[in-house]
């Protein structure tokens, strides 16, 4: 019974969190995003991983572009989702922005061939997306599951979390299978 608890407050608090995050002003969420991309781009994190996977924004989540652009400037290997079944995602590699187009959910990914996936275990760090984040690295996702059934493969990434300030809250409601991250990156923190 109270994983049902769980599960019914989890998805009142995505509704609430994304409603909010929609609202944020298109001029103002670029703002933000430059900030806290630029944040992690000036992080010990950034400077030493060699293979990055990030997420490619939806028009309401903090905008990553840039972020993509520096990681194939600075000569790392950058992987971004790759939905390879119901609820099986991989990271495959990303040659250039260009290769980015829309998959069956129109999420762009990486779907040219050849691709190149990149083994979980491979990876430094991965941004992962999220509706919420708590301080102890709780993470509210957006309900596919798929990052929490990726990140416990990653065993040697850094998972970072880019966040507008009202996603970070003291405490989520979370179950056993929830993934966690390292670090939460907003604005203020």
């Amino acid at each position: 019974m109270e994983s049902l608890d769980v599960r019914g407050r989890k998805k009142i608090l995505r509704r609430e969190f994304l409603s909010k995050r929609a609202a944020i002003p298109r001029a103002e969420r670029d703002r933000i995003s430059r900030e806290i991309v630029k944040k992690f781009l000036a992080t010990e994190i950034f400077r030493t991983s060699k293979i990055i996977m990030a997420y490619v924004s939806a028009p309401d989540e903090l905008q990553l572009t840039e972020l993509l652009a520096e990681c194939l400037a600075a000569g790392k290997i950058l992987a971004v989702p790759f939905i390879a079944g119901k609820g099986i995602m991989r990271a495959v590699q990303v040659p250039t922005l260009d290769a980015l187009e829309p998959d069956a959910f129109n999420i762009p990914t990486v779907k040219r061939q050849p691709q190149i996936f990149i083994e979980p275990a491979h990876i430094d760090c991965v941004i992962v997306p999220g509706a919420a984040f708590d301080i102890h690295g709780g993470r509210l996702g957006l309900g596919g599951g798929y990052y929490d059934r990726f990140l416990p493969q990653a065993v040697n990434a850094v998972k970072v979390a880019l966040a507008c300030d009202f996603q970070l809250v003291d405490s989520l409601p979370t179950e056993a299978h929830d993934a966690f991250v390292d670090i939460i990156l907003t604005a203020k923190t």
